[in-house]
């Protein structure tokens, strides 16, 4: 702060009222004048209590020796040549509150030329947002990094040291590139050089990917997100580093999983249906050709079965490519009444008159693509039937709202599952009741149906009426799962 006014009485005017303390002492370290700044810095209501005190008494032993050691290098120094000098220091007030501030001691104008001013600048506030910043930082669950403009790494936190290898203590005033592979980093120079000239909160590469390299040599994946940081002494940069590596295999493992079963359904479709279809027509030629003679009841028979089992080989290449079909997500979303979709249901799935159906359902409409959970309804409610192991029985429907999802619920008073079969029966090929029709892909297909849209199916047994209980979740509020939502 410069003054530039002439007699003790501007001087004190000016410093009155000014937003930091101010103080000013002799070459002893008596206090001479403060103002109210300072004195409510210090805890004193009284700016006047603090003349002919000690500006050391504030002050830790070791600073305060300090400052004794500035004031007389000040003024053993030529008036127009004495030092300006500043330092952090903690002071503690009259409650005994500890506080941090910046002391300034330099010149005092006018008349004061035996004299001093001492600033005291109160750093408390920025000390405690570095210390919320750094405690954020250093706990962010991803890896965050703060470079300087020459691209010098100036903070690491634990997690980034962790994702690339190091120890923190070796990333800190090593270059950024050190993070990076070498075939990557004249780009990266660039491109730096170009968000210096014009920052912005973003993303990083958007559209590319990007890799860091570990301690290891090895390349990881990584997404980042860049900021300015705001720096009294010169601009900073902080990037978060996300290791997407478990999310690259995850990726890389289902784009395998659903090539390898297009592949089958490609099989299935056409390896597998063309033969049925020549044992077929092999079997009506035979019969044409023997249909003017008497044929024994067991050949006849064994033709029925034949056809029987073509039809049924047909069947299941039908099932399966329903199957492969059923981890599509539907994105033909539309308002669903519940009433009207357990009714649809049930008209499909033909429930013999000799069952009781009750419906009790708690909740509003559902946005939700229609044909996926109504097959799925349908089939829980055809299965209740098709399992029961009875000619009549009860069938009851529920729904309630639970957090996000709406749960449906299919019970029924049947034979149930048996113990420990509870997981088992949603797999492929496994039939729940071996004397029932069916080749074991319904379930399967189900399941596989309701989580492609986010949502999961599971079964207890006994139930609330003592035969199976099984629930669908299903999403009524939709998260943002895809890029194409």
């Amino acid at each position: 702060m410069s003054i530039a006014l002439q007699n003790q009485a501007e001087v004190h005017a000016a410093l009155a009222h000014a937003p930091i303390g101010a103080m000013i002492i002799d070459e002893a370290g008596v206090i001479s004048w403060a103002n109210q700044a300072v004195a409510a810095l210090l805890g004193e209501p009284d700016p006047a209590a603090l003349r002919l005190t000690l500006a050391f008494v504030w002050l830790p032993e070791d600073d305060a020796e300090v400052l004794r050691q500035m004031l007389d290098m000040f003024f053993a120094a030529p008036a127009d040549a004495r030092p300006t000098w500043s330092r952090v220091v903690p002071i503690q007030t009259m409650e005994g509150i500890r506080q941090t501030a910046e002391l300034t001691l330099t010149c005092a104008p006018g008349d004061f030329d035996k004299r001093a001013l001492l600033y005291f600048q109160s750093l408390t506030r920025q000390t405690i947002a570095e210390k919320r910043f750094s405690q954020v930082f250093e706990n962010l669950p991803l890896g965050a990094l703060v470079v300087d403009t020459r691209q010098r790494i100036v903070q690491v936190n634990s997690a980034l040291a962790s994702e690339f290898g190091y120890p923190r203590e070796e990333l800190v005033g090593q270059p950024l590139e050190t993070l990076l592979p070498a075939r990557c980093r004249p780009a990266h120079r660039e491109h730096v050089e170009g968000y210096v000239a014009a920052p912005a909160s973003r993303m990083m590469g958007t559209g590319r990917d990007l890799t860091g390299l570990h301690r290891s040599g090895q390349e990881i994946p990584v997404e980042i997100a860049l900021t300015r940081l705001e720096n009294a002494a010169q601009p900073m940069f902080m990037a978060i580093v996300s290791d997407i590596s478990s999310r690259k295999r995850s990726e890389t493992a289902l784009q395998q999983t659903n090539a390898q079963l297009e592949e089958f359904t490609y099989v299935a479709s056409h390896d597998l249906r063309s033969p049925l279809r020549g044992i077929g027509d092999l079997v009506t030629w035979i019969r044409e050709d023997l249909s003017g003679f008497e044929l024994p009841d067991d050949v006849q028979y064994n033709f029925d079965r034949i056809s029987l089992r073509i039809d049924r080989a047909e069947q299941m290449i039908d099932d399966l490519l329903r199957y492969a079909r059923a981890g599509v997500r539907d994105t033909d979303m539309e308002t669903i009444s519940p009433a009207e979709l357990v009714e649809e249901a049930l008209a499909l799935a033909l429930v013999p008159d000799s069952f009781t159906i009750e419906v009790d359902l708690q909740g509003g409409d559902i946005v939700a693509p229609r044909a996926p959970l109504s097959t799925s309804l349908r089939n829980l409610i055809g299965n209740a039937v098709k399992h029961h192991g009875g000619a009549s029985g009860r069938v009851r429907i529920t729904m309630r709202e639970e957090g996000r999802f709406s749960v449906f619920t299919v019970d029924d008073d049947g034979q149930g599952v048996t113990p420990g079969n509870e997981e088992r029966i949603f797999k492929l090929f496994h039939r729940a009741s071996p004397g029932t029709n069916g080749d074991g892909v319904g379930l399967a297909f189900t399941r596989r149906m309701i989580n492609a849209h986010g949502g999961m199916v599971t079964v207890r047994s006994p139930g609330a009426l003592g035969g199976a209980s099984f629930e669908i979740h299903w999403p009524r509020i939709l998260l943002k799962e895809h890029e194409d939502e």
